[in-house]
C-alpha cells in the first residue's frame, strides 16, 4: 500500500502500522506481548476507577443535577434522587456499539443515543452521560492505540498524528461549544429535522466512502481539508452526542489518511472535544440546564471491557481490511438512522 506523502520531514505517525503488517502476520499480531498486558490492565483500572466517579456522579450530588422523571426511569421506580441501577439491556447494546466504535472509529453516539431515546430516556439523561463516555474513552483509546502499535504520538519532530489532532481537536472544540450552546440555550430545532440530517448526510458520506475502498486509486494526502470535516463532526456531536466518528473517519479516509491510524486520530480527537463539551455541560448547570447522570455507572462498565478490547483487534486486522470494513458499517449506521427518522418526518410533515 501506498503511503499518503507529505512535504513535512520525518515519520509520519502511521509508519509503525504498515511496518507491523508487512512484518508479522494477522495470527503473530493476535498473540499478546507484555506491554500489551500491561497496557489493557491500566485501560481497565482506569476505567474502574471512572466507574466509581460515576456511581457517585448518578446520585447527582450538585445544584443542577437530579432525576428526571423520564418514562423508563419511572417505570422502573428510580424517580428519588439517590435511586439508580445498572441497566442491563443498555450496558449490553454499549458493550457492542463502544467495541465497533472504538474498533472502527464510530457508532457509540450515532445508534445508542437514538436507541436509549427509544427506550424512553430524556435527551437530558443521555447527551451529557455519552459525552463523559466518549471523552474518557477517547483518551483511553489514545494511549492504547499507540501501545497496540497503530499509531505513534511525537511532539518533536511533530509527526502527522499530532498534527491532525492539533487541526481537528481545536476546529471540534469551537464548533461542539457553538452547537451545544445554540441548540440547547436558545433555539428550539425540532429534534427530527436534526436527526434527519445527520441520516442523510451519513448516508452521503458512507456511499463516497465505499466507492473510494473499491476503487484502487490512492488519495493524496490533504490535511487541511480536516478542519470542514472536524467542525461539521463536532457540530453533530454537540447535537445529540453522535454523528462525530462516522463523519470523521470517513473523512479521513477521504483526505487519504490510513484508515488505522485515522481510528486512533478519532480517538484521541473526539476525547478532546468530548472533554471540552463535559466542561461546557457543567457551566450550563448554573443557567438553569438540568441534567441527570444515572446511566453513567452503565456506560462506565461497558466501556471498561469494550474500550480496551477494540484497539487489540485493530492492530490485529490488516489496514487493507479496515478499509472494506469501515465504509460499509457507516453505511449499515446510515441506513439504520434514515429507517428509524423517517416515520418521525412523515408524522411531522403530515401535521
Amino acid at each position: 500500500m501506498n503511503e499518503p506523502t507529505s512535504p513535512r520531514k520525518g515519520r509520519l505517525g502511521w509508519e509503525i502500522a504498515h511496518e507491523l503488517d508487512r512484518q508479522k502476520t494477522s495470527l503473530e499480531r493476535l498473540i499478546p506481548e507484555r506491554r500489551h498486558l500491561r497496557a489493557a490492565a491500566i485501560g481497565v483500572a482506569v476505567f474502574f476507577v471512572g466507574f466509581l466517579i460515576a456511581r457517585w456522579l448518578a446520585g447527582n450530588p450538585f445544584a443542577g443535577m437530579e432525576r428526571i422523571p423520564s418514562e423508563i426511569v419511572v417505570q422502573r421506580g428510580w424517580a428519588g434522587t439517590d435511586m439508580w441501577g445498572i441497566f442491563w439491556l443498555v450496558l449490553a447494546l454499549a458493550i457492542f456499539f463502544e467495541f465497533m466504535d472504538a474498533s472502527a472509529g464510530m457508532g457509540f453516539g450515532t445508534a445508542i443515543t437514538p436507541l436509549l431515546l427509544l427506550l424512553g430516556f430524556d435527551p437530558l439523561q443521555v447527551v451529557p452521560v455519552v459525552m463523559i463516555q466518549q471523552g474518557m474513552a477517547g483518551i483511553v483509546g489514545t494511549f492504547l492505540h499507540r501501545e497496540f502499535e497503530n499509531v505513534e504520538w511525537r511532539f518533536k519532530p511533530m509527526s502527522e498524528t499530532i498534527r491532525l489532532w492539533l487541526i481537528i481537536g481545536g476546529t471540534g472544540a469551537l464548533a461542539v461549544v457553538f452547537s451545544i450552546t445554540a441548540i440547547y440555550g436558545y433555539l428550539k430545532v425540532a429534534r427530527v429535522w436534526i436527526e434527519l440530517y445527520v441520516a442523510v448526510l451519513l448516508v452521503c458520506m458512507g456511499l463516497i466512502s465505499v466507492y473510494q475502498s473499491f476503487s484502487r486509486r490512492e488519495r493524496p494526502y490533504r490535511p487541511l481539508r480536516m478542519i470542514g470535516y472536524a467542525g461539521l463532526a463536532a457540530f453533530n456531536k454537540g447535537i445529540g452526542g453522535g454523528g462525530y466518528g462516522p463523519v470523521l473517519t470517513i473523512g479521513g479516509i477521504l483526505s487519504g489518511i490510513p484508515v488505522k491510524s485515522m481510528m486512533a486520530v478519532v480517538a484521541i480527537s473526539e476525547g478532546t472535544v468530548s472533554s471540552v463539551a463535559i466542561v461546557v455541560w457543567f457551566v450550563m448547570l448554573t443557567s438553569g440546564v438540568t441534567v441527570d447522570f444515572v446511566l453513567l455507572p452503565t456506560m462506565m462498565l461497558a466501556t471498561m471491557f469494550a474500550a480496551v478490547l477494540a484497539p487489540y483487534v485493530t492492530r490485529v486486522f490488516p489496514e487493507r481490511a479496515w478499509r472494506y470494513i469501515v465504509p460499509l458499517y457507516s453505511i449499515c449506521l446510515a441506513a439504520y438512522c434514515l429507517y428509524r427518522v423517517v416515520p418521525s418526518v412523515l408524522a411531522k410533515l403530515g401535521g
